[in-house]
């Protein structure tokens, strides 16, 4: 008996290391299979298609959760092209409503809040940062001539190095890099190995801290924003009375505002967007810094951060994004000269609009009922959000059409447009003259440019929405179809709106709404203007598009 246990006892460990050894092939495996997909995606496909895959399967699982989750109690559920064109435009942060915000159920704010925060620039360049690590077969270890090397200058004495130990040593400071590159090499060949060795490494570790540092950055963001804003909310009874009147949790308030002012989106929780919280200066001033660093003021505040942090650490992982930020691969990464004249831009652009808005609107109906210092604070919260945000204060179809034509001109403008003298610019278009001359595709040189291909959206529009322009002129004009085709290409989500009292003839149905002026086209209006939302939001590989078009 005691045999027959014995045995069955060694069939079993046999069995379970069997079992054991097949499970751990299985997942070597299923991690190769994993890093091998990762790696046809850096290496194999462009980057274009991934990133349009990436925001269509988004939207599509963003309408999937829409739908199955409920609407606010006792509001019409939206239509499916409605829904779809919120989940795109959550996706995209491009704010374009055709639907009140109110309808949607706590459940769904969060899911819109979820798919702005992974929707938004500063994530989705993060996810670019994971996978331009994977361009690193493997994490770039030292030769044997660099620790024979070492351990010659006696630095064997405390203990044994190998290649896992001076890993070690350069994470804790105590070899550096340019220690290693200043060694006496053997001979040439060894020299350019070993330098080879060690750029690679650094720049994997480089490129592994400045993911690090993004998503740091995005942390601390929002949770500072949320905090400031759920405080002030829960501490002036003004802001606290609105959010209990139209049943909406502080919390979800507070971190869906953080998310979308962040990533530039421009949604509100409220029908009403920001107008509820006009005479909030105390709100709007929280907010308006989020919108810069968010968006147009990130790669200077993001260069900062780091000259900051190399200066407290003495890190070589700092310094050497400092100095290759072009090697670096990350397009939010600047130059100093640059990010300071970006900077420059950005507060001149500001101020500019902050003055044409002061002296057309300060005494129109648009800022009746506010203060002296709300209409500084007002004024400034809604230039800010020209460039992208999206959100507001007033009616922006109340505002003066030179105003409007100013907001068209600035949601055009890229984010990091800046004036850079001559002198700077040079440098730059001796580099980049070589690679675009060099390797031009027939798909190039027939591509038309950004403006072009707005003109034809806008001619579309006209063409599906022309009976609707006939009859309803008011409303139904060139200008407001502009204005809403330039916004959501820019992503911003500025809109003018409907309003049953422009209308020619009075009808009893119509009734006013606080969606968006898309909220009132056609279902093919609404399908058009999600595909410029998706080109806006890819607007970043078509910039150079329309050269080879002559105009002479």
């Amino acid at each position: 008996m005691s045999n027959t246990i014995i045995c069955f006892g060694r069939k079993l460990e046999h069995f379970s290391s069997t079992s054991r050894s097949k499970l751990s092939c299985f997942n070597q495996s299923y991690r190769g299979l994993i890093s091998t997909c990762f790696r046809f995606l850096v290496f194999r496909v462009n980057p274009f298609w991934v990133q349009l895959a990436y925001f269509i399967v988004l939207s599509l699982v963003g309408f999937g959760a829409l739908k199955m989750s409920k609407p606010k109690s006792g509001s019409v559920s939206p239509k499916n092209i409605d829904v779809f064109f919120t989940s795109v435009s959550a996706t995209t942060v491009s704010s374009m409503s055709t639907v009140e915000m109110e309808v949607f159920s706590n459940t769904q704010l969060i899911i819109i809040t979820i798919l702005m925060l992974v929707g938004g620039e500063v994530f989705t360049s993060m996810l670019g940062l994971l996978l331009g690590r994977f361009r690193f077969e493997t994490p770039p270890s030292f030769d044997g001539d660099i620790v024979n090397s070492i351990s010659n200058r006696g630095l064997q004495s405390d203990y044994s190095l190998t290649s896992k130990n001076i890993a070690q040593e350069v994470e804790l400071g105590r070899i550096t890099f340019s220690a290693l590159a200043n060694e006496k090499p053997i001979n040439d060949l060894e020299s350019n190995k070993n330098l080879t060795s060690d750029t690679k490494s650094l720049k994997y570790k480089a490129t592994r801290c400045l993911g690090y540092l993004v998503f740091g950055y995005l942390l601390v963001v929002h949770a500072v924003g949320s905090s400031l804003v759920s405080m002030y909310v829960s501490l002036v009874s003004s802001a606290r009375k609105t959010l209990k009147t139209k049943g909406i949790d502080i919390r979800t308030f507070s971190f869906f505002t953080v998310v979308s002012t962040f990533a530039n989106c421009g949604f509100v929780p409220t029908n009403e967007n920001m107008i509820v919280f006009k005479k909030n200066s105390g709100l709007l001033l929280l907010l308006i810094p989020q919108i810069l660093i968010g968006n147009t003021l990130y790669p200077a505040c993001l260069r900062a951060l780091i000259w900051v942090l190399d200066k407290m650490t003495k890190k070589v992982e700092f310094s050497y994004i400092l100095k290759n930020w072009k090697e670096m691969g990350y397009s939010h990464l600047l130059s100093s000269v640059h990010s300071c004249f970006l900077a420059a831009t950005v507060f001149g652009l500001t101020l500019v609009q902050f003055i044409l808005f002061c002296s057309m609107e300060w005494n129109s109906e648009t800022m009746d009922g506010f203060s002296s210092y709300q209409k500084v604070v007002g004024s400034l919260f809604q230039v800010v959000n020209s460039r992208y945000a999206g959100e507001s204060v007033v009616d922006l179809s109340t505002i003066s059409s030179a105003i409007l034509v100013l907001f068209v001109v600035l949601m055009y403008l890229p984010p990091y447009t800046s004036f850079i003298p001559t002198k700077y610019q040079k440098k730059e278009i001796e580099k980049g003259s070589q690679n675009e001359s060099a390797g031009k595709s027939i798909l190039d040189c027939v591509l038309f440019s950004q403006l072009s291909y707005l003109a034809i959206f806008i001619i579309l529009i006209c063409i599906s929405e022309r009976q609707k322009l006939k009859e309803d002129p008011l409303n139904f004009n060139v200008l407001n179809i502009t204005i809403e085709v330039v916004s959501a290409y820019g992503n911003v989500g500025f809109s003018t709106g409907y309003s049953c009292k422009r209308r020619l003839k009075g009808e009893q149905w119509c009734t006013d709404s606080c969606a968006g002026f898309a909220g009132r086209w056609s279902n093919t209006g609404k399908f058009i203007l999600i595909v410029v939302m998706f080109f806006g939001r890819l607007k970043n590989f078509s910039f150079k598009c329309g050269k080879a078009w002559k105009l002479s």
